[in-house]
């Protein structure tokens, strides 16, 4: 992915954003697919309609239908369990912690794409809406999966970049 048509909307204030974008197109720690899947995840996370549109775009060259699915279902899913999980987590009160959370979440079981990178396009999706304990688990997935360090990082540096995209194309309609 070269987000070259990203890159050109980004205001001049953004151009650190603009640097960091060059460089995720220069990513070879994650094959490419994972690297869609992840900017596609977080896109859509981050519920920037141009954002996605583009990503989009570019991913649909990259990924088959059933990895394009996974990533909304990864996006749409930590929606859901990013909110629930952080408020568990922040709520003083621990005994919502033991309680059932009784969500449906099938497709966390039923997506059709590779275990790990679901895990990591889910672990995006939690890093955007900054839930610790959806962060733990996926963290803990993967290095079961012997999933290494650099790949985690990869997709959270993904996410960040992406998000920080978000927030820079947002001002242009301000």
């Amino acid at each position: 992915m070269k987000f070259y048509k990203i890159k050109s909307l980004l205001p001049d204030y953004a151009k650190d954003i603009k640097l960091n974008l060059s460089s995720l197109s220069n990513e070879t720690i994650l094959e490419k697919n994972t690297f869609a899947g992840t900017a596609l995840t977080s896109s859509l996370t981050t519920q920037n309609r141009l954002l996605t549109e583009n990503i989009a775009e570019e991913a649909k060259e990259i990924l088959s239908d059933k990895e394009l699915s996974a990533s909304y279902t990864a996006a749409s899913l930590m929606a859901m369990n990013n909110i629930y999980y952080r408020s568990i987590h922040l709520i003083s009160n621990k005994n919502y912690q033991s309680m059932p959370a009784n969500l449906r979440m099938n497709a966390m079981a039923s997506h059709g794409i590779s275990e790990v990178d679901f895990e990591l396009w889910s672990l995006a999706a939690s890093a955007i809406k900054g839930c610790g304990m959806c962060l733990d688990s996926h963290e803990n997935i993967l290095v079961k999966k012997d999933v290494h360090a650099t790949k985690i990082q990869a997709v959270i540096r993904i996410a960040s970049v992406i998000n920080a995209t978000s927030l820079a194309l947002n001002t242009l309609s301000n």
